[in-house]
C-alpha cells in the first residue's frame, strides 16, 4: 500500500463540537487561528480522492471525527455516518484502500467534561463509540487505527517537564533565555505552541473552566500522567474488543509517535530511558494487535543531559526539525526488533512520514530516501505493509494554524482550488 494520510480536524472544516474548535475559539487561545472551513475536505473529498487515484496512489489514511458522530453523549448522528460512508465507497470506486483512524486527536467537549483522558469513563465511551461505527460502516472498512499517537501525551509531559527546568535555569541566568525557548518546539513530532501554551496557562484556566466545567481539561494531548498513559492502552484495547466482536474481519493496530533515537557520548542511558517511554512498554499492551502503525519524522540526539540541539548547520524544516529522512528505517529496524524479541511477527504499517516545506523538491527528496529506506526494510524480509504520506494536502497543523505546509497538494483557502504538487506524481510513480 502507498498512499497519504490526513486527519479529520485538520482537513474538514467546521468541526463545532470538537475540543479543540472550543479551544481554538478561546480568547487566551494557543491557536495561531482557528481552523474554520480548513480546506474543505468535508465537502471536497470526492475530488480530492480522485486526485490521489489518478496520481497512482492506491491508499489513504484519514479519520472519522468522534465529535461529528457522537456530538452529544449517547446520541448518534446518522446523516454524518451517511457521510462517512459517502467517503469509503468514494474510495473503494477510485481503487483506493481506506486505513481508517477512529481518533486523531479530537474529542467531543462532552468527553472532556467528563473528565477526558484521564478518566475510566472515556474507556467505555471510546468503545461504544468504535462500535457503533463499524457496525454501521465495517462493511467497507479493513485496517483500522484506533488511535492516533496514543504516547503523545507523554511526550508533552516531558517537554512541559524540560519547560519548567528551563524556567529554573533562566531564573538563574536570564542570558540563558532565548537559547533555552528555542528549543522547545521542534521536540514533539506535532503542531504545537509550548511557549505560548505556559505563557496562557492562568488565563486559559478561567476559560476552561466555562467551556470544558474544570481549569485544566485533560484533551487527548494534555500532559499525560502515567496512569492515563495506560488508560489510553484500555481504550484501545477495548475499542478493539468491541470492533472484532461486531466485525471479526477488520485488522486493528494503532499507532505511536517515534523519533529515531540515536544516543551520544554518555546520552546511552537516557537514550534507552527515552526509547522505552517512547515505544517499548507499549508492547504488552499491543501484542493482539493486528498491525503496527509507525509514525516518524526525525531523530532525537540524547546526551547526558537529555535531548540536544539540532546539529549547528542541518537542515532544518518548517517545524524546526531536523530534515532527516533516515530516520524512518532505522526506527522500523529498531520496532521490528523489538517485536521479534517479544515473539512477535507484527506487520508494520507507515501511518505517517512527511515534512513541512515551501521547497516541493526538497519533499520529493525527503520521499525519495525515506522510501529507499522502507525498501531496504522489506527487502531483509521486514513486514512493512504500506506507507502512508503525511500530508495528503497542506492543512491545519493544530496550533500553527496553516503555516506549515505539509501536502502533496496546495489548497488556494481563498478559493479551495486543489493544485498538486510534484511530489504527489512522484509518491504515486514509486
Amino acid at each position: 500500500m502507498v498512499g497519504a494520510a490526513t486527519a479529520a480536524h485538520q482537513v474538514e472544516g467546521n468541526n463545532i463540537h470538537s475540543d479543540y474548535w472550543a479551544m481554538e475559539h478561546m480568547k487566551h487561545t494557543s491557536f495561531n487561528e482557528p481552523s474554520m472551513d480548513a480546506v474543505d475536505h468535508y465537502n471536497r473529498y470526492e475530488e480530492d480522492i480522485h486526485l490521489m487515484a489518478e496520481a497512482g496512489l492506491n491508499t489513504y489514511r484519514f479519520s472519522i471525527e468522534w465529535a461529528r458522530i457522537e456530538p452529544e453523549e449517547g446520541k448518534f448522528d446518522q446523516s454524518e455516518i451517511e457521510h462517512y460512508r459517502d467517503v469509503l465507497k468514494c474510495c473503494r470506486d477510485n481503487g483506493i484502500e481506506p486505513v481508517v483512524t477512529m481518533m486523531h486527536f479530537t474529542s467531543p467537549v462532552w468527553v472532556i467534561r467528563n473528565g477526558g483522558w484521564e478518566n475510566q469513563s472515556t474507556v467505555d465511551a471510546f468503545a461504544r463509540y468504535c462500535k457503533y461505527v463499524v457496525s454501521q460502516l465495517g462493511d467497507l472498512m479493513k485496517y483500522v487505527v484506533t488511535i492516533n499517537e496514543a504516547n503523545m501525551g507523554l511526550q508533552v509531559a516531558a517537554i512541559a517537564e524540560r519547560y519548567k527546568r528551563q524556567m529554573m535555569e533562566k531564573m538563574k541566568d536570564k542570558k540563558n533565555k532565548q537559547k533555552q525557548d528555542d528549543n522547545m518546539e521542534g521536540t514533539a513530532q506535532v503542531g504545537m505552541n509550548f511557549n505560548t501554551m505556559m505563557k496562557n496557562m492562568f488565563w486559559q484556566g478561567f476559560e476552561n473552566k466555562k467551556i470544558f466545567k474544570t481549569r485544566k481539561p485533560q484533551n487527548f494531548v494534555s500532559a499525560r500522567t502515567p496512569e492515563g498513559d495506560i488508560l489510553v492502552m484500555r481504550a484501545h484495547q477495548a475499542a478493539r474488543t468491541a470492533m472484532k466482536e461486531t466485525c471479526p474481519h477488520l485488522l486493528i493496530g494503532l499507532s505511536l509517535s517515534l523519533h529515531d533515537i540515536q544516543a551520544v557520548n554518555g546520552g546511552e542511558e537516557r537514550a534507552a530511558k527515552e526509547w522505552e517511554e517512547e515505544f517499548t512498554h507499549y508492547l504488552p499492551y499491543i501484542k493482539e494487535d493486528d498491525f503496527f502503525g509507525l509514525q516518524n519524522y526525525t531523530r532525537s540526539i540524547i546526551g547526558p543531559d537529555g535531548i540536544q540541539p539540532v546539529p549547528q548547520g542541518a537542515e532544518t524544516t518548517q517545524m524546526d526539525y531536523e530534515f532527516y529522512p533516515q530516520a524512518l528505517e532505522h526506527v522500523i529496524r529498531r520496532a521490528n526488533e523489538e517485536f521479534k524479541s517479544a515473539g512477535k511477527e507484527m506487520p508494520i504499517l507507515i501511518s505517517e512520514n512527511g515534512i513541512a516545506t515551501s521547497d516541493d523538491t526538497r519533499r520529493i527528496a525527503f520521499i525519495d530516501e525515506a522510501t529507499k529506506g522502507v525498501a531496504a526494510c522489506i527487502a531483509d524480509g521486514i513486514p512493512v505493509i504500506g506507507y502512508c504520506h503525511w500530508s495528503l494536502m497542506d492543512n491545519f497543523e493544530w496550533q500553527k494554524g496553516f503555516s506549515m505546509t505539509f501536502g502533496l497538494i496546495a489548497v488556494v483557502r481563498d478559493t479551495m482550488k486543489r493544485i498538486p504538487k510534484e511530489s504527489l506524481s512522484f509518491l504515486g510513480n514509486l
